[in-house]
């Protein structure tokens, strides 16, 4: 049976894609995900940088009690994931990643969905997120999503380059 918040949609390929909510005992999964999309980008950020984007199954664990996280699943493996936390009007996307083995799929598009529909529903006026400039491929699925640059901060991330995007809603 299906969870009630979990989204089905068939990926490209033709393989299932389930969005659902994040348990506690899905910090280990949260964690090798996002040091598996972010690898190959390590070189790029500083170490402390790195360590920030890519933490511990502990601190997914600590960060789930400050907000909501989901992942992707295809065929019943975790593909991908994002948290977010509310802040003022707004809420702050973090830790969304997809594999880069799933990218291309639609995960990042249902993850997205989910996480504008929750704010919806909650009220809030706006989604920000922080990003490095390195990631174009994440910076182009956030602009398709209606994200737009800002000169808000964080502008750094333990020596690595942030800037900050803004998505406004109705």
């Amino acid at each position: 049976m299906m969870d009630p918040g979990q989204q089905v949609h068939k990926d490209p390929t033709g393989a299932n894609l389930q969005i659902r909510a994040a348990e506690p005992e899905d910090a280990e999964a949260i964690a090798a995900v996002l040091l598996a999309a972010f690898a190959e980008f390590k070189a790029l950020y500083s170490d402390g940088g790195f360590a920030a984007t890519t933490p511990t199954a502990e601190q997914v664990a600590g960060r789930m009690a400050e907000g909501p996280v989901w992942l992707a699943l295809s065929a019943g493996s975790v593909v991908g994931t994002v948290s977010v936390v509310p802040k003022g009007d707004g809420m702050y996307v973090r830790g969304m990643a997809v594999l880069p083995e799933a990218r291309g799929h639609g995960a990042g598009d249902l993850l997205l969905e989910r996480v504008e529909g929750f704010a919806r529903a909650h009220t809030h006026r706006r989604l920000f997120l922080s990003t490095t400039p390195f990631l174009a491929r994440a910076i182009r699925l956030y602009e398709r999503w209606g994200f737009r640059r800002t000169e808000e901060g964080p502008h750094d991330l333990f020596g690595t380059p942030l800037f900050t995007m803004v998505k406004e809603l109705d």
